[in-house]
């Protein structure tokens, strides 16, 4: 079962002061480049795993979706996403991405945003997504970049001249990671780039399009604070189809 750490109240308090937990869409930095792998959902059928607060089933519905599945393992993410979601379209569930259970042939597109780096038996959950979707079907996500989940001890090599360089990491050594971010005790599974992509092939889906997020220009002057995401790219987004 994957860590609920979204339900214990130091994690969801920092998590809910978050700008993009107060903000949505446009406080996460990614979301253009996301947007971007997207296909038109007017009309489809389109399932969030990880949900979180509703603010891409929201999104989603108002481009046009004729139905929206919303699924988190947080009652507490769902119990926001509810009172902040009016619309009769959008429909959530609480549900563990490792134990999930979708109809075959339901939607034309699967969406989940920084969900996956917290499941475990992550080629079982691709091969239930490739299921799911109908023929020519999409699948985009994002998750945290393997070079960010890859750190397993805290501190930095140095350069030669002193300079903090690049985090202390063990890269090739997949599992768990247990980190203290927002609360103490949280567990995030490092797996390498490779891999995602190589379990997207053996799940039958064709790769699309992959992305190293970094800050645009643009968005280094209107937010010098994410120039340190220069230094690694912070997030994967992969866009793939059935």
């Amino acid at each position: 079962m994957t860590q609920n750490i979204y339900d214990t109240p130091e994690f969801f308090d920092g998590y809910s002061r978050m700008a993009r937990s107060v903000h949505g869409l446009d406080a996460a930095p990614e979301w253009p480049a996301l947007q971007a792998m997207l296909p038109d959902v007017r009309g489809s059928r389109v399932v969030d795993l990880g949900c979180g607060f509703g603010w891409f089933c929201r999104w989603a519905q108002t481009q046009g979706a004729a139905e929206v599945v919303g699924m988190d393992v947080s009652q507490n993410m769902l119990d926001r996403a509810r009172a902040t979601t009016p619309s009769p379209q959008v429909a959530y569930v609480h549900a563990d991405l490792e134990r999930l259970h979708l109809p075959w042939g339901r939607f034309e597109l699967a969406y989940s945003s920084l969900a996956l780096h917290y499941v475990e038996h992550l080629a079982d959950v691709f091969a239930m997504i490739h299921r799911t979707l109908v023929p020519g079907g999409r699948f985009v996500f994002s998750a945290e970049h393997p070079i960010y989940t890859a750190p397993a001890q805290p501190g930095f090599v140095q350069d030669a001249t002193g300079q903090r360089v690049w985090p202390l990491n063990q890269y090739s050594l997949e599992g768990p990671r247990t980190t203290d971010w927002l609360a103490k005790g949280v567990i995030k599974r490092h797996r390498t780039l490779a891999t995602y992509l190589n379990l997207l092939i053996q799940a039958g889906f064709t790769i699309r399009q992959v992305e190293e997020w970094a800050p645009s220009a643009e968005q280094l002057a209107a937010q010098p604070a994410l120039a340190e995401e220069q230094d690694r790219p912070m997030m994967v987004l992969v866009s793939a189809s059935r």
